[in-house]
């Protein structure tokens, strides 16, 4: 049990950029909350990396985040989720960090999905090679297709502000045309890098596809969670701290970043993992 409500931090982790889809939400939602964003900018993408590797730089992620006060981590990455959250809860935290916890944004995303019974996903090759969606979904709906593609290029594209342009739409529609000739009637965005060009999948699928915001799912999952982890809770009624870390700092990153979270960066901190 946390002796201090009022200075609950919450970690955020993924290899880029990706995961302010995630904190904008959680800022949204969860506002009282201590933010402490870390993206792993020097060494992304994630997703064409061994297993072995995937889990060594997320470790090492959670560990700075864990040694900044954290008490709770969501790896806002579906490839360090997909092939390291499992042995991170069930190796790492009893030996290291027994009272806190992490969690991941693949099973919020594959229950909100699997009440269809056709449905896509579309990720990185190591989300995608790891089948974790399709073993989520089916637990939970037995008769559901679920057909799965990996599009390798859209992060080194939206990590380099190149969402939305000709280039990167002419990939986007590559990689989704052989889940659209499917019929699918729900696309799960299985990276948090996608919802950048959430609104050219949108427009791409056409309107017999839904295409849900991974954001606000995962924020509704973890309002979700606080509520029956009440040791989690913070009692604070004011906006939170908000902390920033990169292991490299490209030009792009604080621009896009406040464009996309609607607010200015005071300070990103550069650290070394």
């Amino acid at each position: 049990m946390l002796k201090n409500k009022e200075t609950i931090k919450i970690g955020v982790f993924d290899s880029g950029l990706g995961g302010l889809t995630v904190l904008k939400h959680l800022l949204k939602e969860l506002p009282a909350y201590d933010y402490l964003y870390l993206g792993d900018t020097a060494r992304v993408p994630y997703g064409s990396r061994s297993a072995e590797v995937i889990y060594r730089y997320t470790e090492e992620a959670v560990d700075f985040l864990f040694s900044k006060g954290c008490q709770l981590i969501i790896l806002a990455c579906n490839t360090a989720s997909s092939q390291a959250l499992r042995r991170l809860q069930q190796e790492y935290l009893p030996k290291k960090y027994p009272d806190r916890r992490i969690l991941g944004v693949i099973i919020p995303l594959a229950q909100a999905a699997a009440h269809h019974d056709n449905i896509g996903v579309i990720g990185t090759k190591g989300t995608i090679s790891s089948g974790v969606y399709k073993e989520e979904i089916l637990k939970i709906n037995k008769g559901a297709a679920v057909h799965s593609n990996s599009a390798p290029l859209l992060v080194p594209l939206i990590e380099e502000g190149l969402a939305g342009k000709p280039a990167t739409n002419m990939i986007l529609k590559k990689y989704l045309q052989p889940l659209k000739v499917k019929k699918i009637k729900t696309l799960i965005l299985g990276c948090t890098h996608y919802p950048f060009v959430i609104n050219d999948v949108r427009r791409i699928m056409g309107k017999n596809c839904g295409v849900p915001n991974p954001g606000q799912i995962i924020a509704s999952s973890l309002t979700d969670y606080l509520e029956r982890h009440p040791e989690y809770k913070t009692e604070s009624i004011k906006d939170g701290k908000r902390e920033f870390y990169l292991t490299d700092e490209p030009k792009s990153f604080k621009s896009i970043a406040e464009n996309y979270l609607g607010s200015k960066i005071a300070h990103i901190e550069l650290i070394e993992l």
